[in-house]
């Protein structure tokens, strides 16, 4: 929520951008995506190039589709963008995107983009392959085909959980060249630990993991969070120790929370956890340094 209280740690809705190989992948369309796409403008009047981009989207809740609408690249007929998120409630992904834009809440709809947009579901059979020199994406079979032995090849990962309302959420795994991340947002822990995360998420250079709420918030006798499909930073740390990670990103704050209220709580879990960091705006990990 943006404001004078959230100018450090940032006010936007969930969109991480993820350069690999010289391929660029998008997680999550909420309103982080408009300056980014004004960043991906001024990227391509520089090159030249056009803008092409893989999105994958965690699940199709307004806080991280509401930027697509303001995305500008969205509406030049020479971008290229290969979309991908899951089938909720037998609807297609593509189906539930238009919803986003669909009048009266905008005047254009998703059809209406100059861009070309190749809408997909996705499942956890799945797997993505961005080959080098290669534009569009590969999806394979994880059960029938392996992926090919070339260390240039970007693999994307997918794993389904149950731990958010209303049919869970994807959890992404971006690996190339014996490094890794997983992005893990929209999910509430369980006791000793997300086991099928953990096992997904092992031995990953970043984990960017789900901290919405205190333990206090969580617990309150008076305005329980519990179920709303959300974690606290322990349950992230407990992720994080059981999968080895080297560093763990806490996301998805709570709309509710200062700068100095996060910071704060940075300070005092980084006396359990020393490598634990807030994830804020304009924040960049070089995977390679870690």
């Amino acid at each position: 929520m943006p404001g004078p209280h959230t100018l450090k740690i940032g006010g936007n809705t969930p969109c991480v951008e993820v350069l690999v190989n010289g391929h660029l992948v998008i997680l999550d369309g909420g309103t982080g995506i408009i300056a980014l796409g004004n960043d991906l403008l001024r990227r391509a009047r520089d090159t030249g190039k056009a803008i092409m981009a893989v999105i994958l989207f965690s699940h199709t809740h307004h806080d991280h589709t509401q930027g697509l609408p303001y995305f500008k690249p969205a509406y030049i007929g020479e971008s290229v963008f290969h979309i991908f998120g899951p089938r909720l409630f037998y609807q297609e992904i593509a189906e539930a995107l238009n919803r986003a834009m669909l009048p009266p809440n905008f005047p254009v709809d998703l059809a209406d983009l100059k861009s070309l947009k190749v809408i997909r579901n996705l499942a956890e059979s799945e797997q993505i392959w961005l080959l080098p020199g290669r534009e569009e994406p590969v999806l394979r079979n994880i059960f029938r085909e392996r992926p090919p032995e070339s260390g240039d090849v970007v693999r994307i990962d997918v794993l389904k959980s149950y731990a958010h309302p209303q049919e869970g959420v994807f959890f992404y795994k971006i690996s190339y060249r014996g490094r890794s991340l997983v992005y893990a947002t929209d999910t509430e822990g369980y006791i000793g630990g997300d086991q099928r995360l953990i096992r997904f998420a092992q031995g990953v250079d970043l984990l960017i993991h789900d901290a919405q709420y205190s333990e206090a918030e969580y617990l309150d006798p008076l305005s329980p969070t519990q179920g709303w499909g959300h974690s606290t930073p322990q349950m992230a740390m407990d992720v994080a120790r059981a999968a080895r990670v080297k560093q763990l990103l806490l996301f998805h704050h709570d709309p509710g929370h200062s700068d100095e209220q996060l910071l704060q709580l940075e300070r005092e879990l980084q006396i359990d956890m020393p490598g634990v960091r807030l994830a804020y705006e304009g924040l960049e990990v070089d995977l390679t340094a870690l």
